[in-house]
């Protein structure tokens, strides 16, 4: 690169590549070696409901196991009232919504049911958005003894919307 000055002069100015070079490899190091693979978390297979109901009943594949329905009441508050599985009730115990699935489907630990079934989940309008989350996240799975993630399902739907009932 040359640098021309007002008189006229002009110097050749070289730049120093190497250490550039080695900074760009000491960083690419650095960030390779520091770099921590780490589980997903809120990753989940979910079916929108679709608006018009001809089009879902065409567009569904037959399953041989019918989808499991959960069903989440909401208080006038929003607050979660009930969880009923199967016209069980099972009061507001995600913990109970989890053991009833898993035995239902299996741990997850074997060949079970894990790819067949699907939940579908039906909640109020107006219930709060925590509440659901939680249902979603008794759903998928819970965390074993070895703090590994034991997968019970990994289809979930979700009812459309139920507004003033």
């Amino acid at each position: 690169m040359k640098v021309r000055h007002a008189w006229g002069k002009s110097e050749k100015i070289e730049l120093k590549m190497t250490a550039m070079i080695d900074i760009v490899f000491l960083l690419l190091i650095f960030f390779i070696m520091t770099f921590q693979i780490v589980a997903p978390e809120g990753d989940f297979n979910v079916h929108v409901p679709i608006v018009a109901k001809e089009a879902r009943d065409t567009d569904m594949p037959p399953r041989c196991i019918p989808p499991i329905k959960i069903r989440l009441t909401a208080t006038e508050t929003g607050h979660l009232a009930g969880i009923h599985m199967g016209g069980r009730n099972l009061g507001r115990n995600f913990k109970a919504l989890n053991m009833e699935l898993r035995q239902i489907v299996g741990d997850g630990t074997g060949a079970s049911y894990l790819s067949d079934v699907e939940v579908e989940i039906d909640s109020d309008y107006a219930l709060r958005y925590e509440y659901v989350m939680d249902a979603i996240s008794a759903v998928s799975g819970y965390v074993g003894p070895d703090d590994n993630v034991v997968r019970v399902c990994e289809k979930i739907r979700f009812a459309p919307p139920r507004t003033g009932e």
